[in-house]
């Protein structure tokens, strides 16, 4: 088997030769993926063929409509099942290359005699223009004549070699296109270990006689990814049924997709040109797994106004990522495509999906952002199952490091509450001859490697189980009091008289009454200024009433005051005890060290003063932010982390958590470099000084030879 569909690849690799002149190595796939697509159905359809002449010549005199779904049931594989396409032009390949002289033309009008499903694929793959390239170059009759002498026939061969020879050649054309292969391709090796890490814990389930198992790829270029799960399944399972769905938003990648669903037989599936961000082609379906390699940092500019219309983004209600990289928007897609999940209901069977993601999904954004609100919601939903790290220089045109994702709604029970994280980043091996920016791949051993670990589930050194809880943290905002000195300086009062010149007289009575000595507390200094402007005769103006006053008093305070942390703390407000509470609410799944009410109250800025409670005027250059993990409480955090270092500190209790309502925000990240990190101690001075001995002495030779 394996050698014919080679000999089949390499033959039909070889008649590319012929394109050498008008088109470039890159752009050959331009006429051979649509010539190869255009050959099998020649061969598939020619024995209903004339039946399906026959019966079009019929309807047409009768003047029938829409006899597209006729024809199409009418078109019939050798087994008599019908394949869903037809063709009504009285021509084939074998008649194509009978009349060289009108072979751009006859082509043309051979394509025009399909069934609507297949010329509108042919519409994206534009091939009437390179109709007419061919045409120009005198190279049209020569190729169509090569691909007449191949014999497609499905007797020959049969949808699943003709699927991989289709595969084979998708994969040469996009390495020979390396510079712009990433965009719509990715390596082999790549899918392989996603479609391990997605079907290997479904094995037993799989391989029963009789399973339907439907997958979907939501960005799926020429798809490869599909191809690749069909053909795992069909290795543990050939009489598996599985029904495969993709979208693109590439014609010509749509179109070469939806050629090898049709190659493969596939009527069932389905896959559509679009944008997956605002278009659902499904909207009533759900599938049993999906995987996806969707562009890195894409920008959704385009579809924000679209998206900021509806109530919610496919189920998810928080907050959205940054207009400069939708790539999770892909995955809370693929999240609304999951299945019911019920344990032993079998029409709740729960789905799987494996995404590729550079890192930034991993750790952009801080709390309360887009980023780690979608983490969050997928980590404490429990549907964050593994992540493992690939290899830098692994994609064709970029040489950054990538991550796989493996999300699900129906984890297993020992996977329950917790994340494993691989890490594969060494497992490389180099290349021979680097495509693009692709150096290195991973070879069968490695891919066995990484699916043994993710199955094992165990700790090793490339390996580490968390609880969810683990990647979750509760940033809050660290307070410290504004300390202001007073003092009427000659710069100071040429400043505020500057911008408040009429406050001439008001400002000399201040300067009478309080001097031009440092006063070193701010709030009876403000009482006593407040005083003087109260009593200032009626011929002298005073402040201002609403915003012009309000602003006379702010400039009044830059002016004539200065930080210093000799002073004491300015005042914000005071409150009556009572009228603060201090409840649970504010430390939701927290258990606090045991602390008095007073002391408590200190910690979130309330100092008791007599029978008010006081709180500072926090100093906006000193604010400060810490982020403790989930399992700790902030309180015991503080005490021992921020309290002993900056002891008039205090926790701001108004930053709160949109949804739990604690203080500080909550937020999600995963560090693979922080959990994977290994120290390596510097090596002793003694051996640094040698080799810089040994370089010097090295150097001063050079110099000799130089000047000798």
């Amino acid at each position: 088997m394996s050698a014919s569909f080679q000999q089949l690849a390499n033959f039909i690799w070889s008649v590319a030769d012929l394109l050498r002149g008008p088109y470039r190595p890159p752009q050959y796939e331009r006429v051979m993926l649509p010539l190869t697509v255009l050959r099998r159905f020649d061969a598939v359809l020619a024995p209903s063929k004339e039946a399906v002449l026959k019966r079009h010549a019929q309807l047409s005199s009768k003047g029938i409509p829409n006899i597209d779904a006729i024809l199409n049931n009418l078109a019939k594989d050798e087994h008599g099942t019908p394949l869903g396409f037809h063709n009504h032009s009285q021509l084939d390949f074998p008649k194509l290359k009978g009349d060289p002289d009108n072979i751009g033309r006859h082509l043309a009008d051979y394509i025009a005699g399909f069934s609507e499903n297949i010329r509108k694929i042919f519409e994206r793959f534009e091939f009437d223009k390179e109709i007419e390239k061919l045409e120009e170059s005198n190279r049209l009759y020569q190729v169509v004549a090569q691909f007449a002498e191949i014999d497609l026939h499905p007797r020959k061969v049969d949808n699943i070699i003709m699927g991989l020879v289709f595969e084979d050649l998708i994969r040469r054309f996009n390495e020979a296109a390396n510079e712009t292969a990433g965009d719509h391709f990715t390596p082999r090796e790549v899918i392989q270990l996603m479609v391990n890490l997605l079907l290997e814990p479904d094995t037993s389930v799989l391989t029963q006689a009789g399973v339907i198992v439907t997958i979907c790829d939501p960005a799926c270029g020429t798809g490869g990814m599909l191809a690749e799960a069909q053909n795992w399944i069909r290795a543990h399972n050939e009489q598996a049924t599985i029904k495969v769905f993709g979208q693109d938003y590439n014609p010509r990648s749509y179109a070469v997709a939806a050629s090898d669903l049709l190659i493969k037989g596939h009527k069932d599936g389905q896959v559509v040109l679009g944008n997956t961000l605002t278009d659902d082609p499904f909207p009533d379906l759900r599938f049993d797994y999906l995987l996806a390699n969707p562009p890195f940092g894409v920008d959704w500019k385009a579809e924000k106004k679209t998206i900021d219309r509806w109530p919610n983004f496919r189920g998810y209600n928080g907050k959205l990522p940054r207009i400069n990289d939708g790539a999770l928007l892909f995955l809370l897609y693929m999240m609304s495509k999951f299945q019911d999940y019920k344990a032993g209901d079998r029409d709740k069977p729960g789905s799987r999906t494996a995404i590729v993601f550079n890192g930034s999904p991993l750790f952009t954004g801080g709390a309360g952002s887009g980023e780690s609100e979608i983490r969050r919601w997928i980590i404490e939903r429990d549907q964050l199952e593994a992540i493992v790290a690939l290899p830098e220089q692994m994609f064709y045109n970029t040489g950054i490091g990538t991550f796989i994702w493996v999300v699900t709604n129906r984890k297993a029970a020992t996977r329950r509450g917790k994340i494993q994280l691989i890490d594969a980043r060494e497992r490389y091996t180099p290349m021979k001859r680097s495509l693009g920016d692709k150096r290195r791949y991973l070879d069968q051993a490695a891919l066995d490697a990484v699916t043994r670990e993710h199955g094992a589930m165990k700790t090793s050194q490339t390996s580490r189980v968390f609880d969810n809880t683990d990647f979750g943290y509760r940033r809050i905002t660290v307070l410290r009091p504004l300390c202001l000195r007073f003092q009427i300086t000659d710069d100071a009062r040429e400043r505020f008289l500057n911008t408040c010149p009429e406050l001439f007289d008001a400002l000399q009575a201040v300067r009478d009454a309080l001097g031009t000595e440092p006063l070193l507390d701010w709030n009876p200094t403000w009482d006593a200024v407040q005083q003087v402007f109260k009593d200032l005769p009626d011929d002298v103006e005073g402040w201002a009433k609403g915003a012009k006053g309000t602003a006379q008093k702010k400039i009044f305070r830059d002016c004539f005051t200065t930080v210093d942390p000799e002073a004491a703390p300015v005042i914000a407000r005071r409150h009556k005890k009572g009228d603060v509470a201090i409840g649970s609410e504010l430390f939701p799944q927290q258990m606090l060290p045991p602390l008095g009410a007073g002391d408590l109250y200190a910690l979130l800025g309330l100092h008791a003063e007599g029978k008010a409670l006081v709180e500072y005027e926090p100093d906006p250059a000193l604010k400060d932010a810490e982020n403790i993990p989930l399992k700790e409480d902030i309180v015991s955090y503080f005490l021992r982390e921020v309290r002993p270092y900056v002891p008039d500190a205090w926790i701001d209790r108004e930053t709160l958590d949109e949804q739990d309502g604690g203080i500080g925000k909550v937020g999600y990240e995963i560090n693979f470099n922080r959990v994977f990190f290994q120290y390596q101690p510097p090596r002793p001075l003694h051996e640094i000084n040698a080799e810089l001995e040994a370089v010097e002495k090295r150097i001063m030779g050079l110099l000799r030879e130089v000047t000798e």
